[in-house]
Protein backbone atom coordinates (compact mmCIF):
# COMPACT_ATOMS: atom_id res chain seq x y z
CA UNK A 1 0.00 0.00 0.00
CA UNK A 2 1.55 3.32 -1.04
CA UNK A 3 1.96 6.00 1.55
CA UNK A 4 1.15 9.49 0.42
CA UNK A 5 3.64 12.15 1.46
CA UNK A 6 2.60 15.64 2.26
CA UNK A 7 3.79 18.25 -0.22
CA UNK A 8 6.84 20.25 0.88
CA UNK A 9 6.40 23.88 1.75
CA UNK A 10 8.10 26.26 -0.68
CA UNK A 11 11.59 27.33 0.48
CA UNK A 12 11.92 30.83 1.77
CA UNK A 13 14.36 33.16 0.03
CA UNK A 14 17.79 32.95 1.62
CA UNK A 15 18.62 36.67 1.45
CA UNK A 16 19.12 38.47 4.76
CA UNK A 17 16.87 41.16 6.06
CA UNK A 18 17.75 44.62 4.73
CA UNK A 19 19.49 46.95 7.19
CA UNK A 20 17.25 49.83 8.19
CA UNK A 21 18.19 53.15 6.66
CA UNK A 22 18.61 54.74 10.09
CA UNK A 23 21.27 52.19 11.11
CA UNK A 24 23.31 52.87 7.98
CA UNK A 25 23.12 56.62 8.49
CA UNK A 26 24.32 56.54 12.12
CA UNK A 27 28.07 55.88 11.45
CA UNK A 28 28.11 58.60 8.80
CA UNK A 29 26.40 61.04 11.17
CA UNK A 30 28.91 60.25 13.94
CA UNK A 31 31.81 60.79 11.55
CA UNK A 32 30.39 64.14 10.42
CA UNK A 33 29.80 65.33 13.99
CA UNK A 34 33.30 64.22 15.09
CA UNK A 35 34.90 66.03 12.14
CA UNK A 36 32.87 69.18 12.84
CA UNK A 37 33.90 69.18 16.51
CA UNK A 38 37.54 68.61 15.54
CA UNK A 39 37.45 71.56 13.13
CA UNK A 40 35.89 73.80 15.78
CA UNK A 41 38.55 72.86 18.35
CA UNK A 42 41.31 73.39 15.78
CA UNK A 43 39.92 76.82 14.93
CA UNK A 44 39.82 77.79 18.63
CA UNK A 45 43.50 76.86 19.01
CA UNK A 46 44.57 78.50 15.75
CA UNK A 47 42.56 81.71 16.11
CA UNK A 48 45.16 83.51 18.34
CA UNK A 49 47.84 82.75 15.75
CA UNK A 50 45.57 84.11 13.02
CA UNK A 51 45.06 87.32 15.01
CA UNK A 52 48.83 87.55 15.52
CA UNK A 53 49.45 87.18 11.79
CA UNK A 54 46.81 89.74 10.81
CA UNK A 55 48.04 92.24 13.42
CA UNK A 56 51.59 91.90 12.12
CA UNK A 57 50.33 93.10 8.73
CA UNK A 58 48.48 96.18 9.99
CA UNK A 59 49.84 99.74 9.82
CA UNK A 60 50.35 101.30 13.23
CA UNK A 61 47.52 103.79 12.82
CA UNK A 62 44.97 100.98 12.20
CA UNK A 63 45.85 98.78 15.20
CA UNK A 64 42.74 99.89 17.10
CA UNK A 65 40.35 99.15 14.23
CA UNK A 66 37.56 96.75 15.14
CA UNK A 67 37.75 94.88 11.84
CA UNK A 68 39.30 91.42 11.81
CA UNK A 69 40.96 91.87 8.43
CA UNK A 70 43.26 94.88 8.00
CA UNK A 71 41.88 97.68 5.85
CA UNK A 72 45.49 98.28 4.71
CA UNK A 73 48.17 95.63 4.39
CA UNK A 74 51.62 96.60 5.63
CA UNK A 75 53.92 93.83 4.35
CA UNK A 76 56.96 95.90 5.25
CA UNK A 77 56.48 94.91 8.92
CA UNK A 78 57.88 91.49 8.14
CA UNK A 79 60.80 93.06 6.29
CA UNK A 80 61.54 95.42 9.20
CA UNK A 81 62.25 92.40 11.37
CA UNK A 82 65.43 91.67 9.43
CA UNK A 83 66.53 95.29 9.28
CA UNK A 84 66.03 95.72 13.05
CA UNK A 85 68.99 93.42 13.81
CA UNK A 86 66.89 90.61 15.27
CA UNK A 87 68.08 88.16 12.63
CA UNK A 88 71.19 87.61 14.76
CA UNK A 89 68.99 86.81 17.76
CA UNK A 90 67.14 84.27 15.63
CA UNK A 91 70.48 82.59 14.91
CA UNK A 92 71.23 82.53 18.65
CA UNK A 93 67.87 80.84 19.26
CA UNK A 94 68.69 78.22 16.63
CA UNK A 95 72.09 77.58 18.20
CA UNK A 96 70.64 77.22 21.71
CA UNK A 97 67.79 74.95 20.61
CA UNK A 98 69.99 72.76 18.41
CA UNK A 99 72.80 72.57 20.99
CA UNK A 100 70.39 71.66 23.79
CA UNK A 101 68.78 68.97 21.64
CA UNK A 102 72.11 67.39 20.73
CA UNK A 103 73.24 67.46 24.37
CA UNK A 104 70.01 65.83 25.56
CA UNK A 105 70.19 63.04 22.98
CA UNK A 106 73.86 62.32 23.73
CA UNK A 107 73.07 61.84 27.43
CA UNK A 108 69.53 60.42 27.27
CA UNK A 109 70.14 57.68 24.69
CA UNK A 110 72.72 55.66 26.67
CA UNK A 111 70.92 56.29 29.99
CA UNK A 112 67.55 55.19 28.61
CA UNK A 113 68.99 52.18 26.79
CA UNK A 114 70.91 50.89 29.81
CA UNK A 115 67.98 51.35 32.19
CA UNK A 116 65.67 49.55 29.75
CA UNK A 117 67.97 46.58 29.11
CA UNK A 118 69.50 46.03 32.58
CA UNK A 119 67.62 45.38 35.80
CA UNK A 120 70.28 46.91 38.06
CA UNK A 121 69.86 47.70 41.74
CA UNK A 122 68.08 51.01 42.23
CA UNK A 123 66.64 51.03 38.71
CA UNK A 124 63.10 51.86 39.85
CA UNK A 125 64.38 54.59 42.17
CA UNK A 126 66.44 56.04 39.32
CA UNK A 127 63.39 56.24 37.02
CA UNK A 128 61.29 57.78 39.81
CA UNK A 129 63.94 60.42 40.45
CA UNK A 130 64.06 61.15 36.72
CA UNK A 131 60.30 61.68 36.76
CA UNK A 132 60.44 63.85 39.89
CA UNK A 133 62.91 66.25 38.27
CA UNK A 134 60.16 67.12 35.80
CA UNK A 135 58.29 68.79 38.66
CA UNK A 136 60.96 71.46 39.18
CA UNK A 137 60.53 74.72 37.30
CA UNK A 138 63.53 76.82 36.23
CA UNK A 139 61.94 79.89 37.82
CA UNK A 140 62.17 78.24 41.25
CA UNK A 141 65.94 77.85 40.89
CA UNK A 142 66.90 81.05 39.08
CA UNK A 143 68.98 82.41 41.96
CA UNK A 144 70.97 79.18 42.31
CA UNK A 145 71.40 78.84 38.55
CA UNK A 146 72.69 82.40 38.25
CA UNK A 147 75.16 81.93 41.13
CA UNK A 148 76.51 78.69 39.66
CA UNK A 149 77.09 80.11 36.20
CA UNK A 150 78.48 83.32 37.66
CA UNK A 151 81.13 81.32 39.52
CA UNK A 152 81.88 79.37 36.33
CA UNK A 153 82.17 82.58 34.30
CA UNK A 154 79.39 81.52 31.91
CA UNK A 155 76.95 84.37 32.51
CA UNK A 156 75.96 86.09 29.25
CA UNK A 157 77.06 83.06 27.23
CA UNK A 158 75.24 80.84 24.78
CA UNK A 159 76.78 77.80 26.50
CA UNK A 160 74.96 78.57 29.74
CA UNK A 161 71.62 78.53 27.90
CA UNK A 162 72.49 75.25 26.18
CA UNK A 163 73.41 73.60 29.48
CA UNK A 164 70.33 74.82 31.34
CA UNK A 165 67.88 73.90 28.58
CA UNK A 166 69.56 70.55 28.14
CA UNK A 167 69.39 69.82 31.87
CA UNK A 168 65.72 70.67 32.23
CA UNK A 169 64.68 68.62 29.19
CA UNK A 170 66.84 65.60 29.93
CA UNK A 171 64.35 63.89 32.26
CA UNK A 172 61.55 63.83 29.69
CA UNK A 173 63.87 62.42 27.02
CA UNK A 174 65.16 59.66 29.33
CA UNK A 175 61.65 58.68 30.37
CA UNK A 176 60.15 58.43 26.89
CA UNK A 177 63.21 56.72 25.39
CA UNK A 178 63.28 54.22 28.24
CA UNK A 179 59.69 53.24 27.46
CA UNK A 180 60.48 52.89 23.79
CA UNK A 181 63.63 50.78 24.24
CA UNK A 182 61.72 48.54 26.66
CA UNK A 183 59.06 47.91 23.99
CA UNK A 184 61.64 46.53 21.51
CA UNK A 185 62.05 42.74 21.94
CA UNK A 186 65.43 41.57 23.24
CA UNK A 187 65.32 38.69 20.76
CA UNK A 188 66.10 41.08 17.92
CA UNK A 189 69.40 42.05 19.54
CA UNK A 190 70.17 38.41 20.37
CA UNK A 191 69.68 37.52 16.72
CA UNK A 192 72.10 40.31 15.81
CA UNK A 193 74.64 38.85 18.26
CA UNK A 194 74.36 35.48 16.55
CA UNK A 195 75.02 37.15 13.19
CA UNK A 196 78.32 38.45 14.54
CA UNK A 197 77.36 41.94 15.71
CA UNK A 198 78.63 43.26 19.01
CA UNK A 199 76.68 45.33 21.51
CA UNK A 200 77.25 48.59 19.63
CA UNK A 201 76.62 46.95 16.26
CA UNK A 202 73.26 45.62 17.42
CA UNK A 203 72.43 48.98 18.96
CA UNK A 204 73.17 51.07 15.87
CA UNK A 205 71.93 48.58 13.26
CA UNK A 206 68.87 47.13 14.96
CA UNK A 207 67.69 48.95 18.08
CA UNK A 208 68.17 52.60 17.15
CA UNK A 209 66.43 52.35 13.75
CA UNK A 210 63.45 50.72 15.47
CA UNK A 211 63.52 53.34 18.22
CA UNK A 212 63.72 56.27 15.81
CA UNK A 213 60.10 57.45 16.40
CA UNK A 214 60.88 57.77 20.11
CA UNK A 215 64.16 59.55 19.38
CA UNK A 216 62.39 62.02 17.11
CA UNK A 217 59.71 62.62 19.74
CA UNK A 218 62.35 63.47 22.33
CA UNK A 219 64.10 65.63 19.73
CA UNK A 220 61.09 67.72 18.79
CA UNK A 221 59.90 68.31 22.35
CA UNK A 222 63.39 69.29 23.51
CA UNK A 223 63.85 71.60 20.54
CA UNK A 224 60.50 73.35 21.08
CA UNK A 225 61.05 73.73 24.83
CA UNK A 226 64.50 75.28 24.27
CA UNK A 227 63.14 77.45 21.44
CA UNK A 228 60.38 78.92 23.62
CA UNK A 229 62.38 79.35 26.86
CA UNK A 230 62.31 82.90 28.19
CA UNK A 231 62.89 83.31 31.94
CA UNK A 232 66.34 81.69 32.21
CA UNK A 233 67.53 83.44 29.05
CA UNK A 234 66.35 86.78 30.41
CA UNK A 235 68.28 86.15 33.64
CA UNK A 236 71.54 84.80 32.23
CA UNK A 237 72.01 87.06 29.18
CA UNK A 238 72.68 90.78 29.27
CA UNK A 239 74.23 91.60 25.89
CA UNK A 240 71.66 92.14 23.12
CA UNK A 241 73.69 90.05 20.66
CA UNK A 242 73.69 87.02 23.01
CA UNK A 243 69.97 87.07 23.73
CA UNK A 244 67.64 84.56 22.04
CA UNK A 245 64.73 85.88 20.07
CA UNK A 246 62.21 85.38 22.89
CA UNK A 247 64.14 87.92 24.97
CA UNK A 248 65.12 90.23 22.11
CA UNK A 249 61.47 90.76 21.15
CA UNK A 250 61.14 92.75 24.38
CA UNK A 251 62.90 95.62 22.59
CA UNK A 252 59.54 96.39 20.95
CA UNK A 253 57.96 96.90 24.38
CA UNK A 254 58.70 100.37 25.71
CA UNK A 255 57.80 102.06 28.96
CA UNK A 256 54.93 104.04 27.46
CA UNK A 257 54.28 102.39 24.10
CA UNK A 258 54.31 98.91 22.54
CA UNK A 259 55.23 98.45 18.90
CA UNK A 260 52.57 95.80 18.39
CA UNK A 261 52.84 95.30 14.64
CA UNK A 262 56.60 94.67 14.75
CA UNK A 263 56.28 92.59 17.92
CA UNK A 264 53.75 90.33 16.24
CA UNK A 265 55.77 90.24 13.03
CA UNK A 266 58.75 88.94 14.98
CA UNK A 267 56.53 86.43 16.76
CA UNK A 268 55.22 85.13 13.42
CA UNK A 269 58.75 84.67 12.08
CA UNK A 270 59.79 82.96 15.33
CA UNK A 271 56.89 80.52 15.03
CA UNK A 272 57.48 79.47 11.42
CA UNK A 273 60.60 77.24 11.95
CA UNK A 274 58.89 75.24 14.71
CA UNK A 275 55.75 74.75 12.60
CA UNK A 276 57.83 73.53 9.65
CA UNK A 277 59.85 71.16 11.84
CA UNK A 278 56.75 69.72 13.51
CA UNK A 279 54.91 69.32 10.19
CA UNK A 280 57.81 67.36 8.68
CA UNK A 281 57.98 64.77 11.46
CA UNK A 282 54.44 64.86 12.89
CA UNK A 283 53.68 61.23 12.05
CA UNK A 284 56.75 59.92 13.84
CA UNK A 285 56.01 62.12 16.84
CA UNK A 286 52.56 60.52 17.17
CA UNK A 287 54.14 57.07 16.92
CA UNK A 288 56.70 57.95 19.57
CA UNK A 289 54.05 59.19 22.01
CA UNK A 290 52.37 55.75 21.94
CA UNK A 291 55.67 53.95 22.51
CA UNK A 292 55.68 51.42 25.28
CA UNK A 293 51.89 51.15 25.45
CA UNK A 294 51.88 47.80 23.64
CA UNK A 295 54.54 45.11 23.80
Amino acid sequence: MAVETAPKAPARPSHSRPTPVGHRAMPKLKTTVTAAVAYVIAFIFLFPYLVMLLTSLRPQETLRDATILPTQWEWSNLVNFWSSGLAGNLVVTLQVAAGSTVLVLLVALPAAYYSARHNFRGRTLFLILVLITQMFQPTAMLVGIYREFSQLGLVDSIWSLILVNGGFNLAFAVWILNAYFASIPRELEEAAFIDGNGRFGALFRITLPLAMPGVITALIFTFIAAWNEFVVALTLTTSPENQPLTVALNSFIGQYQVDWQNLFAGSVIATIPVIILFALIERKVVGGLTAGSIK
